[in-house]
């Protein structure tokens, strides 16, 4: 097996462009993990208070556009 030492030290020997590129990868791998962590969270249930509480909100007008929220309003 490769070690992450070793991975660092290849990727230190690759040009700029392809760095970049594996960055891209990288960022997209990330995001599919955090993907199926999320999924996984909401078919276990685990989501279920956190949503209750947003669908109450919602129905009881206690929410803000996030563009207001973003500009501190």
């Amino acid at each position: 097996m490769i070690t992450l030492p070793e991975i660092e030290t290849a990727i230190k020997q690759l040009p700029e462009n392809d760095i970049r590129q594996l960055a891209v990868w990288l960022q997209h791998y990330l995001d599919a993990i955090w993907d199926r962590e999320i999924e996984a969270d909401f078919q276990s249930g685990k989501l279920n208070n956190l949503i209750a509480k947003a669908e109450a909100d919602i129905a009881a007008n206690r929410v803000r556009d996030l563009d207001e929220v973003l500009r501190n309003d």
